[in-house]
């Protein structure tokens, strides 16, 4: 390009333009913080504020749609508070879906015992037992595997259509989608670790009984390590329906979080 060519690209740019940019970077910095996989630590922040900015620069010209911005310093900080607003409710609804998954991973640590040894989720940087560092990283693997970067792309960039760049949300919608949104959190790591959780209650009845029957056995030195390899056999067996579990629930989050998405 020459430098006639980057002055004309220059004087092209308008001051609408760079408010709408700065705009559309709010509506993306919630996903690269709290969002499943953009905000993974193993990210270094650098290189999440490169991806922020350039997402920004290429869906500026898409979002502003020829938008009258306002140029008043407290007018476009408010925009800018109102369209990070909207992008939170968008990267809450999918970090709501993940969040079920890492509770069927604490359940299943607290259920089988692994709970006691304690180690560092590499996604999160959170403390967890083996269960939820496992349920973690095969949750982003499948996360990524049914698409689901593609799915929260698409609704950010739908949220351009529901709530315009110099439009803001309704906040009492917004609200109401987020009680629902951790409404399902629960919901969803029980429906996760549900096998589990019927195969260890059942195995605690089982030694009970055998308690009862013979009371001279030391039930937890023996029910402890089959309470462990039940555990593994059971999320071993259920692991490949959490693909489809999650598939649906991600579809549901992003429009959950669309409908919640009105201008106020």
């Amino acid at each position: 390009m020459t430098p006639a060519e980057v002055s004309e690209l220059i004087r092209g740019i308008s001051t609408d333009h760079i408010v709408a940019f700065f705009v559309v970077l709010a509506r993306i910095t919630p996903l690269f913080v709290i969002a499943p996989v953009f905000s993974s630590q193993l990210l270094i922040p650098r290189v999440r504020s490169v991806l922020a900015v350039g997402m920004a620069i290429g869906l500026t010209p898409l979002a502003s749609h020829g938008e009258t911005m306002p140029t008043g310093f407290l007018a476009v900080a408010a925009l800018m508070a109102q369209s990070a607003l909207v992008g939170f409710a968008l990267a809450f609804a999918c970090a709501c879906m993940f969040a079920a998954v890492q509770g069927a991973g604490v359940l299943a640590d607290a259920l089988s015992g692994f709970s006691y040894g304690q180690s560092v989720d590499p996604i999160n940087g959170n403390p967890g037992g083996a269960m939820t560092n496992l349920y973690s990283m095969i949750g982003i693997a499948l996360f990524l595997a049914i698409g689901g970067d593609a799915w929260v792309l698409r609704g950010l960039d739908a949220t351009f259509h529901a709530v315009p760049l110099n439009q803001g949300p309704n906040v009492s919608s917004l609200l109401a989608g987020a009680e629902s949104m951790l409404a399902s959190v629960t919901l969803g790591a029980v429906e996760i670790v549900a096998p589990l959780m019927l195969a260890i209650i059942i195995a605690d009845v089982a030694f009970g009984m055998v308690s009862k029957v013979v009371p001279q056995l030391n039930v937890f030195a023996v029910g402890f390590p089959l309470k462990v390899g039940i555990a593994l056999l059971m999320v071993s067996v259920s692991l490949p329906f959490i693909a489809g579990w999650m598939s649906s629930q991600l579809e549901t989050s992003v429009t959950v979080a669309l409908h919640t998405l009105r201008v106020g």
